[in-house]
């Protein structure tokens, strides 16, 4: 009987009402912290992944002779992934049998992907290695389509861009991990063979880590979030929050007639999908930025190799390390800083600085250059998590669907590295990766477009600023605390298009 209830309560059924409200929009601080810390793994896992394949581009340059163009395959497969995941499979799954079913074929599917990498390294077969990183992009891009929107709503929307950011920390983290792990196992072998069965040795303890945690989402309880529960949570924005507190406009933009006898707000009536333009703009400026990042990662290794004297691959894959180490940096001071200024404002300065800094480096070699890659590193942290915040705030019960348009973004990775990889190649010398910084500083620039709107349009402006304090995300309680207002993130302008 206590087994049959203990499997009872973990199956995974479909939700057939998204109109019934669960607790999930009032949890508590102790409620809260265990799915959260559980959920934060999973960035460790695709920030470790990730950084292992900035690595594994020059190995296999190293070791099967390919070009930098043909390497950039490893992006397209990875990257390319993640709108089919995003977009499609991931996305019904999180529509029709919520975040843990995500979470959990997320993680088969990186599993599957890490087991099949092993036949394809002893084959020598990089096509069949791109086919199995395929495979493992689809289960990170399943595992992002439902953690980043799960971590934002878990706790009052004004601290929501800490907490992805926080959590988006250790992403950074394993970043930074997986090329120093690269620098001693796939570098300085006198044996390719050697090296390549080290990369098999790597995925085999990959594929075992995820598919144990597999296991644990299965059996683990976490709390589901339905469309009810974004409803309730606006209704509850619309009670707390006066026109005293977000100010006239705000309030006008997000309110359709006055408080009645009882003090409650009226909201207006929803908002089609395709209507959610800040949406698509926070989804194009996710494509723009992470296929700069991707680029500018992926080929540091190559950069530092050709402009710095007497660098080898090992010894480059150590400062890649040190370069995401910047990066994990800049996500925890990132974090402190909108602790008391507004994250839009944050986001527009470290936005600014990514393609200002990397301007430096399309021209300067040697140490000079690789620092001003280390600055943008420094500055690419908090982009994307803040993006992804940004983009979801007043979508209400387009919440999930949302989600999957900003993940899809991530396609990017696909798309810009191998331009990046070309003009390179073209260019030829020893310098051609240096010059070839000049494209993603282009993307950069297009991205930089949504944090000039987040800041200077006031359509755009006051639907981020109209559930948040006076200090921005600092205003209120802890990171987690719900009882200072249980307002959500995503709610209150899908159903109030301001003009």
């Amino acid at each position: 009987m206590v087994a049959s209830e203990f499997w009872q309560k973990r199956s995974i059924t479909r939700l057939r009402d998204h109109n019934k409200r669960t607790n999930a929009a009032s949890l508590t601080l102790r409620q809260s912290i265990f799915p959260i810390c559980l959920v934060t793994v999973l960035f460790f896992l695709w920030g470790f992944s990730y950084g292992l394949l900035d690595t594994l581009n020059k190995h296999f340059q190293n070791i099967l002779g390919i070009t930098r163009a043909r390497s950039s395959g490893l992006q397209v497969a990875y990257f390319g992934a993640y709108p089919i995941a995003s977009l499609g499979h991931a996305a019904w799954i999180l529509r029709h049998y919520g975040y843990r079913a995500t979470f959990i074929w997320g993680l088969f599917l990186y599993g599957l992907g890490a087991l099949l990498c092993i036949p394809a390294i002893i084959a020598h077969s990089f096509a069949g290695f791109c086919i199995c990183i395929f495979v493992i992009g689809n289960g990170l891009g399943s595992l992002e389509t439902a953690a980043n929107p799960y971590i934002t709503v878990c706790g009052p929307p004004k601290h929501a861009e800490l907490r992805i950011n926080l959590a988006q920390a250790f992403n950074g983290i394993g970043a930074i991990v997986a090329p120093l792990l690269g620098s001693y196992v796939f570098f300085g072998f006198d044996s390719e063979e050697k090296a390549l069965q080290n990369v098999q040795w790597v995925y085999t303890a990959i594929s075992i880590f995820v598919l144990f945690m597999a296991g644990v989402f299965l059996l683990a309880e976490i709390p589901e979030i339905t469309d009810a529960d974004m409803a309730l949570q606006e209704e509850e924005a619309a009670k707390k929050n006066h026109a005293g507190r977000i100010g006239a406009e705000a309030y006008q933009a997000h309110v359709e007639a006055q408080p009645d006898a009882s003090g409650v707000v009226p909201p207006k009536e929803d908002l089609p999908f395709r209507t959610q333009y800040r949406l698509f703009h926070a989804a194009s400026a996710e494509f723009c930025y992470t296929g700069a990042q991707v680029a500018v990662a992926s080929y540091f290794i190559n950069y530092v190799t050709e402009t710095r004297p007497n660098t080898d691959s090992a010894l480059a894959a150590k400062f890649l390390a040190g370069a995401q180490g910047a990066f994990a940096v800049g996500r925890f001071i990132g974090v402190g800083i909108m602790s008391c200024i507004r994250p839009r404002k944050v986001f527009l300065v470290f936005m600014t600085m990514c393609w200002v800094s990397i301007a430096p480096a399309i021209t300067q070699r040697g140490n000079v250059g690789m620092s001003m890659l280390y600055v943008v590193f420094f500055f690419e942290s908090i982009c994307f998590p803040t993006i992804v915040a940004l983009g979801m705030r007043g979508l209400g019960r387009h919440t999930k669907r949302g989600s999957g348009w900003i993940i899809a973004g991530v396609f990017g990775g696909a798309v810009v590295p191998p331009l990046l990889a070309a003009v390179a190649d073209s260019n030829g010398g020893r310098t051609g990766t240096a010059v070839a910084m000049a494209v993603p500083m282009v993307f950069f620039l297009a991205s930089w477009t949504y944090a000039m709107a987040v800041n200077f349009w006031r359509w755009y402006r006051q639907a981020e600023d109209a559930f948040v304090g006076d200090r921005g995300a600092a205003s209120g309680g802890g990171i987690l605390d719900h009882t200072s207002d249980s307002s959500s993130i995503m709610t209150g302008t899908s159903r109030n298009h301001a003009a």
